[in-house]
Order: C-alpha cells, then structure tokens, then sequence
C-alpha cells in the first residue's frame, strides 16, 4: 500500500486525533494545569514524530528547519500580530448577528485556577512564562507543522486540498482550547486561521508563527498581571 495515499493518511489522522483529545482525559493531580498541559502536548508530539517518521517526513520538512531570511521572519511574524487582532476585532463587531448562541465565556475565571492569580505577581508571570512558550512552540509543531499538513494530504485530490487543510486545522485547534463553540473557542480557531494563511501564504516555515505565538501568549499573560 501506498504509504501516503489518502487512505494511510486518514488512518494517520484517526491515530493522531484521538492520541490528540483523548490523551487530556488523563490529569495528574499531583501537578498544575502547565504541567499536565506540556504532558498532553509531548505526548501528542511523540505520536506525531512516529507518524512522520514512517512516511520519511522529518520536521525539517515541515518547515522548522532555520529561516533563511531574518527579515521575512519579522515581517511575516508582523503580518500575524497585525492581523489576529483585527480578525477577533471583526468577531466581535459580527457576533450579535449570528444565528448561534455561543456559551458563556468563562475564561477570565478558569485562568485563575490554571495559573494562580497573576495579578500584581510578576514572580510567579516570569516563573510560568518559559513553559508558556514551550507550549507555544509546540501547538505550532503539531497544529500548523502536523495537523495542516495531513489535512492537506488527505484532501490531495481535491482542488481546495490547501484551504480546507488551513480551516480543519483551525477549527480542531480551536474546539480543543474550549470544548464547547464560545467566544473562546472561536477567537482561538481564529488565531489558528491566520497562522495557517500565514504558514502557507509566506515559504511555509514555522519560526514566524512560532515567534508570533510566543508574543500573543505572552501579551496574554501579561493582562493578567497588570
């Protein structure tokens, strides 16, 4: 058989989802919410980087190899800072019009139970921060560098293969930061779509969405401090 025909692939997909949703039903109290969050997130990637491995696809491939140009990193990290505000901006001008009823945000609260009160704590924002961004760095490998790219394969004989790869994957990532269809999970699916146009619009290299993610965290973070 065909290592990547769409049917392996969708197979691939099948494995990774379910290793993706069902591996965070196991939560180790023992440990905080970042803890069992890096452990959801290393083991999907261990998942993932079995995949790859024997379809003779590396990371690399993927676009984490190191960027050619430092320019086309920032600019390209830019275009992303610029454009996730605006499209959450325009979500939130629409919302009202649509005929959903989204669930209550209740994000604000859940944040003090994941990560302590931050207000004022600038320790405890430094201590927490490296581990933002390893998580970070790790939802790109797997939301935008993995998923977008097996999404992709899977519709290879479809004319629209690219852009139902970029909205698949968006929305998965979106559904998985919440659970339900809220502000939440549609502003997050929204910050998954314009990493995706970006990865593939500009060389499909990792790094700037990296780099922007990081930012978009810790900005994240930071309003809950001051």
């Amino acid at each position: 058989m065909n290592q990547n025909s769409p049917k392996v692939i969708f197979l691939d997909l099948v494995v990774y989802i379910s290793v993706m949703f069902l591996i965070r039903e196991v939560v180790f109290s023992g440990v905080g919410f970042i803890a069992n969050g890096l452990f959801h997130s290393l083991t999907t990637l261990v998942v993932a980087t079995w995949i790859l491995k024997a379809r003779a696809v590396t990371w690399n491939d993927l676009g984490l190899n190191r960027a050619q140009s430092f320019k086309k990193t920032l600019l390209v990290t830019g275009f992303i800072l610029v454009c996730t505000p605006l499209s959450i901006m325009l979500f939130e001008l629409v919302k009202d019009l649509l005929p959903i009823v989204l669930a209550p945000d209740t994000s604000e609260q859940s944040s003090v139970s994941k990560f302590g009160d931050l207000k004022g704590n600038w320790l405890l924002f430094f201590s927490i921060l490296p581990f933002i961004w390893l998580e970070s760095l790790l939802e790109e490998l797997l939301d935008r560098g993995f998923l977008l790219n097996w999404f992709e394969r899977l519709f290879s004989k479809t004319s629209m293969a690219t852009i139902l790869a970029v909205i698949f994957q968006a929305m998965i990532f979106g559904f998985r930061h919440s659970y339900d269809l809220s502000d939440r999970s549609i502003t997050v699916g929204l910050i998954g779509l314009v990493m995706g146009i970006a990865y593939v619009a500009f060389g499909r290299k990792l790094w700037p969405l990296i780099l922007a993610h990081c930012i978009l965290n810790t900005m994240s973070m930071l309003e809950r401090v001051l």
